[in-house]
C-alpha cells in the first residue's frame, strides 16, 4: 500500500504547476475554462437539412411580410388617391359655381342696361 500512496504523490506532483522546495503541492494545474466545448450541442441543429429547412421557413415569412406591406401600402394609395379626387372634385364644384355666380352677374347686369336701353326708347 505504502508504494502506491507515493504513485499517487508523484502523480500529483506532476499536475503541480510548480512545487515549492517543501515539497507540498499547492496549485493544482486546471485546463483552460471553455465553456463553449464543455456545452452539450445539439447534433439536430447541425443537420444541414433542418439548417435549408429554417432558410426556406424565413424565406417564405419574409416573402409574407413584404406581400402584407405591400397590400397595405396599396390600400394606402388607394385611399390617398380617393382623397385627392375627391378634394379635386370639390374644387372644381366650388369653381363653377363662382363661375356660374360671376356669369348669372353679367347676365343679370346685361338685362339691366337692356330694360334701361328699352325704357328710355320708350320715353320718347
Amino acid at each position: 500500500m505504502g508504494s502506491d500512496n507515493v504513485e499517487h504523490k508523484e502523480a500529483d506532483l506532476a499536475n503541480v504547476k510548480g512545487t515549492p522546495v517543501s515539497g507540498r503541492t499547492w496549485k493544482v494545474d486546471k485546463g483552460q475554462l471553455r465553456v463553449g466545448s464543455r456545452q452539450v450541442r445539439n447534433n439536430k441543429l447541425k443537420s444541414w437539412d433542418l439548417k435549408q429547412q429554417k432558410r426556406l421557413e424565413d424565406k417564405q415569412f419574409k416573402e409574407r411580410m413584404r406581400q402584407l406591406k405591400e397590400d397595405k401600402e396599396q390600400e394606402h394609395q388607394k385611399w390617398v388617391q380617393s382623397l385627392r379626387e375627391r378634394r379635386e372634385k370639390r374644387a372644381e364644384k366650388e369653381r363653377y359655381e363662382m363661375l356660374s355666380t360671376r356669369l348669372h352677374a353679367k347676365k343679370v347686369e346685361r338685362m339691366r342696361r337692356r330694360e334701361k336701353r328699352n325704357k328710355a326708347l320708350k320715353e320718347r
